[in-house]
This record gives C-alpha cells, structure tokens and sequence, in this order.
C-alpha cells in the first residue's frame, strides 16, 4: 500500500512513475468502476511497466459512478457546477486530509508561505452552491493567510475595489483568486494599476459571457488590473492536485501530478511535445478514487512536465473516449 509520505515527497520522474504503477495496481484491486474498465479494455495488469500502458478513466464516469478505491466512511463529496438538470460529477472524498496536504504543499511550492499574503476571493458562481472543492479550498488557504483583511466576496464589488486598492497600496502581497467572468466585471467598474498583487483566474464563464481565447482574456485582464501577467490555476472536481500558471498559460504541475497528451483519432496512444491532443492527468493524491484520469481537456505538453490548455473536446470530438465509456 502507497502511502501518503510517499506521495507528497516524489523527488524524480523515475520514483514517480515507480509509485504511480504501484497505485495503479492498488486501485486495479480494490476500485471496482476502474477494475471493471481495465478489464473492458483487455488490460493484462502484469504487463503494465510504464505511465503510457496505464488505462486513464474517461472523467465522464464520476458522473455516473461512484468511483472509490477502499470502503471507508465518505468524509467530504464534491460535486461540479453544471446547469439546471444537467449531471454533475461526483466525487467522493474518503481522506480529506490528502486533498488539504496536496493543494497546501503546491501553494508553497509555486507561492511560498501563506502567510505573506492577503487571500481575496470573487467566486460567486462557486459562493452559490455547495460541495466545490475550490470554496473548500480557498477557505482554508484563507485561513492560513491568517490575515484579518483576507476573504470572499460576492457581488459587494465595491467593497473589493477599496480593499483591493487600499491593500495594494500598503505594500501588502495579496492574491486576488477570481472566476473568469467577475474579474472581468469587476475591471468594468475599476481599472486598477497593482503593484503588489497577483491576479489568478480560475477559468470559466459560467455562462455570464461569451468564452474567449486565452491571450485576448489575459491581455484584458492585464490592462483592467495594471498587472504584467494573469495566473491561472488548473484543477477541476475530480482531482485533489491543481497546476499552476505563473503567466503565458503554461501550467506546471506539482510533483505527484503528470500529464500526457492522448491522440484525439486513438485514446490508447499519445503524441508528441507541442502536439495538440486530450489532456490525460495523473494525480496521485487521488488514491482513494482514481489516479489516471482522461479528461475532456485539449491540450499541449512541453518539457519538464509543462502543458497548456487550448480548449474542451466538444460532443463530436470524443469519438474514442466515446468507446471506452461502459
């Protein structure tokens, strides 16, 4: 059995793949939804020796499964944001204390310590519901900012532009944490020339706006908040790790997180550095649920465990996830 202490202390591509086949044979053993699709794919477990012969689990079946590697008691569910009627991804927590030591050791891996900061957070379309495993998130690193200006806001925008002001101009380090589309209404209300904060968009527009590509989006929110680049932060329900950008879109990944780039014409095989093709992440605090996940991202990798992400599959590009859903 893997645990945690190994995970969170991966120091090279070669122990990380030495454990990530470990889980995988873990989770081949005791997650039955993932037990059931290696087998629908013919998976001889014994032959499996490196990250590229591991089955990644189409991201769909959180959303119709529940996909859990032991039987203990469910400490947290998370769920997606979707529209009225639409099925949302489940997934269920059996040791929350590994998504915290994963998302609290990659905040000081790219940031530092939290405490240098003010933590502000403008995520009302994630405010008005429950189970997002970014609010679970947040709220924590707010607290361990232990900063009496640190906190969420709504829609009180005004409120956030003094603070927000008030702040950077005291020589304070803050980090704004934003849904794509409020940063861009709150930029329509104030146009900001920040010297010390940093500005992360979490991505989406939720259906407030229409979606833009990344450069056209960062160079707005650039201008709008005075700021040399915008970071961003990748993760999504079904995983406990997120990658960060520090600028220019480029992600990189805390080390128990790897992604590979799938063929789009061929889910089993992959391409190459700076090739467009689905986004495949392996997160290794998932061990209680599923570590290799084909998500329905698009995407490049470059060296060094980098990658970008160029947009989402849309329902007539799936075609060879499509058949691996059972």
């Amino acid at each position: 059995m893997v645990q945690p202490h190994d995970i969170f202390t991966i120091s090279s591509h070669k122990q990380f793949e030495k454990i990530a086949l470990k889980v995988f044979r873990y989770q081949y053993e005791n997650n039955k939804v993932y037990k059931e699709f290696c087998d629908f794919l013919k998976t001889d477990v014994q032959k499996v020796k490196s990250l590229q012969q591991i089955p990644f689990l189409p991201i769909q079946f959180f959303k119709s499964h529940a996909v859990v590697s032991n039987s203990d008691e469910i400490q947290e569910t998370f769920t997606s944001s979707g529209t009225t009627g639409m099925i949302t991804s489940q997934h269920l927590v059996t040791d929350v204390s590994l998504y915290e030591q994963s998302y609290r050791q990659a905040f000081s891996q790219f940031y530092g310590n939290i405490e240098d900061y003010a933590v502000l957070a403008l995520l009302p379309s994630y405010l008005e519901r429950s189970g997002s495993s970014l609010i679970y998130m947040v709220k924590d690193l707010i607290e361990l900012s232990n900063n009496e200006h640190s906190g969420f806001y709504l829609r009180n925008y005004d409120e956030l532009i003094t603070k927000l002001i008030e702040l950077d101009n005291s020589g304070q380090n803050v980090i704004l944490i934003g849904v794509t589309y409020a940063l861009l209404d709150l930029i329509e209300k104030q146009k900001f020339d920040l010297k010390n904060t940093i500005i992360m968009e979490t991505g989406g527009m939720k259906g407030q706006r229409k979606e833009m590509i990344r450069e056209e989006l960062h160079t707005i929110l650039s201008q709008g908040f005075g700021v040399p680049s915008i970071h961003s932060e990748y993760g999504m329900t079904e995983l406990l790790s997120q990658a960060y950008s520090l600028g220019n879109g480029i992600f990189e990944c805390p080390s128990w997180m790897h992604i590979l780039i799938r063929d789009t014409e061929d889910a089993l095989s992959y391409v190459d550095y700076g090739k467009t093709g689905g986004v495949n992440v392996i997160d290794l605090a998932n061990i209680n649920s599923c570590s290799f996940i084909a998500t329905q991202d698009l995407g490049k990798k470059y060296p060094n465990n980098a990658f970008e992400i160029l947009g989402r599959f849309d329902h007539s590009d799936i075609r060879g996830c499509n058949l691996m859903v059972i």
